[in-house]
């Protein structure tokens, strides 16, 4: 099973956003900083995801224990439901992704703590936005 870490996050709430990808697979460890345009801390949250599944997917991978320090994402995925419509078509990306390319995802909630790597890239990430703007 491979373990993937997810952080999206945000400079400022909408503000310049990145997503943190850490991916641990057999010893070997993957490292994603993945600059996205302005976007709120949530949508930074479900970009992450959606960006991990891409990157899983062409690895092949077949199972995935994502860990996320998201409540709203954790909650979304487990109830395949979302409240707020803003968040719905994110949603449904994830889940097309899950449904069509993966045998097994299992999504699990951490402590951020836990989750400081993808946390790390995610900052990261948000910095390469931000010089990509200029601003």
């Amino acid at each position: 099973m491979i373990e993937v870490y997810i952080d999206g996050a945000s400079a400022g709430d909408p503000g310049p956003s990145g997503a943190g990808i850490f991916i641990k697979n057999k010893g070997e460890l993957l490292r994603y900083a993945v600059p996205l345009d302005i976007m709120s801390n949530h949508e930074a949250e479900f970009q992450a995801l959606i960006e991990a599944l891409k990157i899983c997917k062409d690895y092949e991978f077949g199972i995935l224990s994502i860990r996320t320090d998201s409540q709203i994402l954790d909650d979304a995925l487990d109830r395949r439901y979302v409240k707020k419509s803003t968040y719905r078509h994110l949603l449904d990306q994830a889940l097309n992704l899950i449904d069509k390319h993966f045998d097994h995802v299992f999504v699990k909630w951490i402590p951020s703590k836990q989750n400081k790597e993808a946390d790390q890239l995610a900052r990261r990430a948000i910095q390469r936005s931000k010089e990509k703007k200029g601003t």
